[in-house]
């Protein structure tokens, strides 16, 4: 489908990365969990286990697809994997869209 002279069928390369961002970010579990990081704070499944409504397992695949879209960072130290928020990642996808809404809206 094209609207006004733009390919509609897909999004461009360069914005595949924002969508596996969006998407991750578009289930109501996971700004929950992104929204109990302070700024600079680790966490580990069980610290965020022990305050949501969810098992620890559901917790894990929630932090999970956030890894994987690059929202989180992580670590493995000794038995437990810390996560922490990829502030530069999130504040180049968010630029990103809004470059795009300020030069092309």
């Amino acid at each position: 489908m094209k609207l006004y002279g733009k390919d509609t069928s897909s999004i461009p390369p360069e914005w595949q990365p924002l969508a596996r961002v969006f998407s991750a970010l578009g289930d109501e579990h996971r700004q929950r969990i992104l929204l109990l990081f302070d700024k600079g704070e680790r966490l580990n499944v069980s610290q965020i286990a022990s305050v949501s409504t969810l098992a620890r397992s559901t917790v894990s695949h929630h932090l999970k697809i956030l890894h994987e879209a690059n929202v989180l960072h992580s670590e493995k130290i000794g038995k437990e994997v810390w996560f922490w928020i990829n502030r530069s990642w999130l504040e180049e996808t968010f630029g990103n869209v809004l470059d795009y809404v300020q030069h092309n809206c």
